[in-house]
């Protein structure tokens, strides 16, 4: 089994056991998916299976979209209200000085990872660290807030909701404790569930409670389809042999305007999809990034 399904994630489980199921209801050992999300999150989580697995790694540094509600007047240790509450204080925050707020977090910002998160310091997991009650020096990133606006304003429960579009590496459990310290009175993540990732929105999205061993082959597309955004390079059989083979292409060869820079491309023959070649400018071909068909497809 290969291809692609555009997946929405429900509340309470974590990716890696929405990624198990898939493989049982499809019988197929490689299944991957591209960029975590939280068991209280839900939303687009894009799976790929088979040889298809092999483009994970190019989806995950796109761009992503979340509709988020924050609860200010509380602090936690895992900046989420799954978490334990650390401190809580009283809210006297106006409307106009929450909207206020979300400006002043728009655009590029330094941003700490939450200690509760599966990025590794020394190769291991920043949470196995936090659970062993190590304490953990992360290092602030600058990551990008495209646009957060206001979706419904404080209620009597001090929460409010939020649309936002934010750069790869965004923990929006970290965007909701900085918006609660600048505010001066804390807050944490109370719902998230992501609308869009790598231009997929969850309007195409399957619910997994949805698919069955009968129906989930339906959901499954062409891994192509995940890489549509990138520019097209057709090949001669002679060239899909050598590219599948491992061998780089001479862009000499190609029938295709110039390349810049590691720029990335579906290279095809005829109908197939090959797989992936990176740009070098410098030795003027095109390089191997990724194969999902061989040879032998082009052969048959």
């Amino acid at each position: 089994m290969q291809g692609f399904l555009l997946l929405k994630k429900p509340k309470g489980i974590t990716s890696f056991s929405a990624v198990s199921r898939i493989k049982r209801l499809v019988g197929e050992r490689r299944v991957g998916h591209t960029g975590t999300l939280d068991p209280m999150a839900t939303g687009v989580l894009p799976i790929f299976l088979g040889k298809a697995t092999a483009l994970c790694g190019l989806l995950l540094d796109g761009n992503k979209r979340y509709t988020a509600e924050v609860k200010l007047g509380i602090t936690t240790d895992t900046d989420d209200i799954t978490g334990t509450v650390l401190r809580e204080s009283e809210v006297n925050i106006s409307n106009d000085s929450l909207k206020a707020a979300l400006e002043h977090f728009k655009g590029k910002i330094k941003q700490k990872p939450p200690i509760y998160s599966a990025l590794k310091k020394d190769g291991v997991r920043f949470y196995d660290l936090a659970r062993s009650g190590k304490t953990v020096n992360i290092p602030e990133r600058e990551v990008e807030v495209f646009a957060i606006d206001l979706l419904s304003v404080l209620d009597e429960n001090n929460c409010f909701t939020v649309d936002v579009s934010v750069s790869k590496g965004t923990y929006i459990r970290s965007l909701a404790r900085d918006i609660g310290e600048y505010l001066g009175c804390g807050a944490t993540l109370t719902a998230l569930e992501r609308t869009e990732t790598c231009g997929f929105n969850i309007g195409e999205c399957t619910d997994l409670d949805d698919l069955d061993e009968q129906n989930i082959c339906e959901k499954i597309v062409s891994e192509e389809n995940a890489v549509l955004n990138l520019r097209e390079c057709r090949v001669t059989e002679k060239q899909a042999i050598r590219f599948c083979n491992g061998g780089q292409l001479s862009f000499e060869r190609l029938h295709i305007n110039s390349f810049a820079e590691n720029e990335l491309v579906r290279v095809k023959f005829g109908n197939i999809f090959l797989g992936i070649g990176s740009a070098d400018l410098e030795k003027n071909q095109l390089n191997i990034k990724c194969i999902i068909n061989d040879y032998k497809a082009v052969a048959e």
